[in-house]
């Protein structure tokens, strides 16, 4: 094992001890639940979008394994005070880093935390586990942008 593979699971580790953005919102502006049925992951996802279109506030309560609550933890500070179109970016790459054979998506300084989940990879049926707090995302900000036109 690698000093980066150690660095990496101290990572994830400590976002799973300490998640960050835990918690619930009040008149959150999209709540949004995920469930991953085949290994038992759920999380719920608060989130509050400004009429500018940032991100002012997200919460998640996230139960099951480690790498759902740790990518959960890293991606509401990824997005937090960001724009919808920015986070919306963020998600992308983030899928590409977890869904392509290839190690070329990177991220830049403030994001390079991201790749702690990189190793995720190695173990196929675990990448679901660290998608379904973005996939949730993802269908929170369309629920915000929906609930914004009416």
């Amino acid at each position: 094992m690698s000093l980066a593979d150690d660095l990496y699971r101290e990572t994830i580790l400590d976002h799973y001890h300490n998640p960050r953005n835990n918690g619930s919102i009040d008149n959150a502006s999209a709540t949004v639940e995920g469930v991953n049925p085949l290994c038992g992951d759920e999380l719920t996802l608060y989130l509050n979008v400004s009429p500018a279109g940032l991100i002012e506030d997200v919460k998640l309560m996230a139960h099951g394994c480690s790498i759902n609550t740790a990518s959960g933890s890293m991606m509401s500070e990824a997005i937090l005070g960001q724009s919808v179109e920015r986070a919306e970016e963020i998600i992308e790459s983030f899928k590409n880093m977890m869904l392509t054979k290839s190690d070329e998506v990177a991220f830049e300084d403030e994001l390079e935390e991201l790749e702690a989940l990189r190793g995720v990879k190695k173990y196929p049926v675990r990448i679901k586990c660290a998608l379904l707090p973005w996939n949730t995302l993802l269908e929170g900000i369309q629920t915000a942008k929906s609930t914004k036109k009416e």
